[in-house]
């Protein structure tokens, strides 16, 4: 949290004003955790989010700093309820995030957390925004954090002392938990993992509620049973996540590696499939991320439209690449990768 000037307070204030006014008509309050809403009020936003956040520019990613550009900067921060803030860009691609606030508010809704109850929170990120928020619910000292960036850690442990937060935020791997504090009462995530690690159901006490991101493009809540042999429950909502940092499957390759090995199979293509669909289909991504969970699907947008990049992480690739004259594909590898979209 930092101190602004008078103007900049009442700019801060009119921002939380209209998203909320977009929240309220779409029923993105929960009514059945009235909790939440206040809490966003108390602790909004703009209060824990870095000084610099990034932009898309549709060719890299820009810093936007508060002092130089705040109304840019609020606009990342309260532009819509479904976008996220990125705080954190390494090598040229995003790796830590503020998510988008409706995001937050339904992962929250899905906890049904109680007052008095024990958290533990995977991922606190430079902002502890969420943590923030779970604190003022189940109570001081009721929240464990764990990040396993310890300058992300240290960033999220000042914006939470300075807030008067009573948090115990911790270094390390989140897939291992945080045994030494176990048992808890509700556990969370903040980043996507494709495999829940079973540490954090390990960790949970029989009958408490875990709440995750599952594949990058949802979450789901699980429900640990009685005989804590195992959690079950069902995905709550679509959204892009994050991915975990510390369990990528060895020998998986990025794009550029799987492209550089296998060349196309083919010219460039004309197609009719338009890669918007890759970025803003929910349906169609999560039908994707079940039905084939080792493709990976990047997009970007420029002044020409959306483009896409999907992989394998093996042998096989594709492009959707919108130009002025339309959108052309290309692929390579034995798996028709840009058939994908079409079969779904």
């Amino acid at each position: 949290m930092v101190a602004v000037d008078g103007a900049a307070a009442r700019a801060a204030a009119e921002a939380r004003r209209r998203l909320d006014g977009e929240m309220a008509p779409g029923g993105l309050w929960p009514e059945r955790s009235p909790w939440i809403r206040d809490a966003v009020a108390r602790l909004p936003r703009d209060a824990f989010a870095p000084e610099r956040l990034w932009d898309w520019d549709g060719c890299a990613w820009q810093p936007v700093d508060r002092g130089s550009n705040p109304d840019r900067w609020l606009e990342l921060l309260y532009g819509t309820a479904h976008r996220a803030a990125v705080t954190q860009v390494t090598g040229g691609l995003p790796t830590s995030s503020l998510s988008a606030q409706a995001l937050v508010v339904d992962m929250l809704d899905s906890l049904r957390l109680e007052p008095g109850q024990r958290v533990l929170e995977l991922g606190t990120s430079p902002s502890a925004w969420n943590a923030a928020l779970l604190t003022h619910r189940a109570g001081p000292g009721r929240v464990t954090t764990v990040e396993v960036d310890p300058d992300l850690a240290a960033a999220g442990a000042t914006r939470l002392k300075t807030a008067g937060l009573d948090v115990d935020v911790v270094t390390g791997d989140g897939s291992l938990g945080h045994p030494a504090g176990a048992p808890y009462d509700r556990a969370i995530a903040t980043y996507a993992v494709d495999r829940v690690p079973w540490a954090w159901i390990e960790q949970t006490r029989p009958g408490g509620r875990l709440v995750l991101p599952w594949g990058r493009l949802g979450h789901a809540a699980l429900a640990v049973a009685p005989d804590h042999t195992h959690a079950t429950g069902w995905m709550q909502g679509l959204a892009q996540f994050m991915p975990d940092r510390t369990t990528t499957p060895p020998g998986t390759r990025d794009f550029a590696t799987v492209r550089a090995h296998t060349p196309p199979s083919g010219p460039e293509q004309h197609t009719t499939r338009d890669p918007e669909h890759l970025r803003t289909d929910w349906g169609l991504l999560s039908h994707l991320r079940v039905v084939l969970p080792e493709s990976v699907i990047t997009t970007a947008v420029d002044h020409d439209g959306a483009s896409a990049w999907i992989h394998d992480g093996h042998e096989s690739w594709a492009t959707l690449s919108s130009t002025p004259e339309g959108v052309y594909r290309a692929q390579g590898g034995p798996r028709h990768l840009a058939d994908l979209p079409e079969n779904a």
